[in-house]
């Protein structure tokens, strides 16, 4: 298949099918792009083998040959990890779009040994969560070169929004903003809801009176909603969510600033950390119920991930 230029496409590796990769590498496979698709449990990249992809069992068969690598791993240390392990086979001038969340620093650790190698680097971390992966939509927000996000834009469009916030490690930065705002208005959508039952209102109709005014938001809307439903199937997930808070905190300790409420939001994730790891965070909403004994948002049965 070919791109508007005429050219061919070039082969991507895609490094981590989880919850995100997987809707991610499915579009990057359905555009035509030539993708090898890697995941440390091999059966998660298999799967991709019906969307078109080439799955692999061995990382380097994964990467040897790619133009372009793209990771979305768990976290910072695992793509350190990851990364040190394909070094060996990447083709000089060979650019790597990791689009996990990590920290500024790692970003910066990243592109220093790529750039030693002889390879390239952007961060580019998202937002919109699975339905956003699934279509499409997802907000990329990318730090690097100019140069290096051009040759990234092709391939970012196929899966959201690109913008280029600034040099590496910016992306990170951009994407801890998200964060921050996320972490604290899906806390904030918690409180008003069990606010509103806990004083005799109808949570649900005081969510549709207030979503065209200034407290309207997607958190309000979609996490609200889930709320509403008590469905904390993720979506993003708790656990997720308290490391990007932790980074947060250590972007802050960094810049030399406190912030007091990713403070407070962060205390919150970790109340429920240990025994809802892998529901959605929305369930900030089950943290504030806990510290309001007999109070709760509707009478419905919690929807839980399997554990």
């Amino acid at each position: 298949m070919e791109n508007d230029t005429n050219l061919p496409l070039p082969t991507l590796a895609f490094l981590g099918i989880g919850l995100m990769g997987k809707p991610m590498a499915t579009r990057l496979a359905k555009a035509g792009y030539p993708l090898r698709a890697w995941n440390r449990t091999h059966a998660k990249a298999e799967v991709l083998r019906g969307a078109g992809a080439r799955p692999c069992a061995e990382l380097e068969d994964a990467v040897k040959g790619a133009a372009i690598v793209i990771s979305i791993l768990d976290a910072g240390p695992v793509v350190g990890q990851v990364l040190d392990a394909a070094l060996p086979f990447l083709a000089p001038g060979t650019l790597w779009i990791d689009m996990s969340s990590t920290r500024q620093d790692e970003a910066l650790d990243f592109d220093a040994r790529l750039k030693q190698a002889g390879s390239r680097f952007v961060d580019a971390p998202v937002s919109g969560g699975v339905v956003g992966a699934e279509a499409g939509t997802l907000a990329i927000m990318a730090g690097g070169s100019g140069a290096d996000f051009e040759k990234a834009v092709p391939v970012l469009k196929t899966m959201g929004s690109p913008t280029l916030v600034g040099p590496v490690g910016s992306g990170q930065v951009a994407k801890l903003c998200n964060q921050l705002i996320v972490g604290a208005t899906i806390n904030i959508v918690a409180e008003a809801l069990l606010l509103a039952d806990a004083a005799g209102a109808d949570p649900a109709a005081v969510r549709e009176a207030i979503r065209g005014g200034f407290a309207g938001s997607r958190v309000l809307e979609v996490h609200g909603q889930r709320m509403l439903e008590r469905n904390f199937v993720p979506g993003g997930q708790v656990k997720t969510q308290l490391k990007d808070q932790r980074n947060i905190l250590a972007a802050a300790a960094g810049a030399g600033v406190t912030l007091p409420v990713a403070e407070l939001v962060t205390r919150q994730y970790e109340t429920i950390a240990a025994d809802l790891p892998a529901a959605d965070h929305s369930a900030a909403l089950i943290a504030l119920e806990r510290i309001n004994p007999g109070k709760r948002v509707g009478d419905r049965a919690d929807t839980l991930p399997e554990r």
